[in-house]
């Protein structure tokens, strides 16, 4: 089941701007960045901790590349802040399945390809306490075969 707090979203309007604030005011740098185009978004994640599974825990700083994007809207909407929480699971497919025959829905019938090569899925919020929800399977590293950071 769910093993960690994987990361949590935080929407921007200005990546760059708000890495140098974690940067200078938590000392946080950044792990791994890249952009998603079937998410619309430029993010980086910025690494706190690893964990005892092998893991780690990450800040992931979302801005959007297009006002159409789920985090342009969401920003659009709610102005910047924490966008979603995402769990660690050694496997996103079984967790979805088992939250989803508990009453929750899940946004994706399939997981789909997150950051850093991870497997990732939605929980609907509504469901959640109000809570955007997403569940992360990391890709394996392959010098250790462990698994490294998550999701967008």
């Amino acid at each position: 089941m769910l093993t960690r707090i994987d990361h949590i979203g935080i929407a921007c309007f200005d990546l760059d701007k708000t890495v140098e604030f974690y940067r200078s005011t938590y000392g946080f740098e950044v792990f791994h960045s890249e952009v998603n185009e079937e998410q619309g978004v430029r993010e980086a994640m910025l690494k706190i901790n690893e964990t005892s599974d092998g893991g780690a825990s990450y800040l992931q700083l979302l801005e959007p590349t297009r006002e159409d994007s789920p985090v342009g809207k969401w920003l659009a909407k709610n102005g910047e802040g924490v966008h979603h929480i995402a769990f660690g699971t050694g496997d996103v497919d079984a967790d979805a399945a088992e939250i989803r025959g508990r009453g929750v829905r899940v946004l994706y019938e399939e997981p789909r390809t997150g950051s850093m090569g991870s497997r990732i899925t939605f929980l609907h919020p509504k469901d959640c306490g109000g809570v955007l929800t997403e569940l992360v399977t990391a890709a394996p590293t392959a010098e250790h075969g462990q698994e490294h950071g998550q999701e967008h």
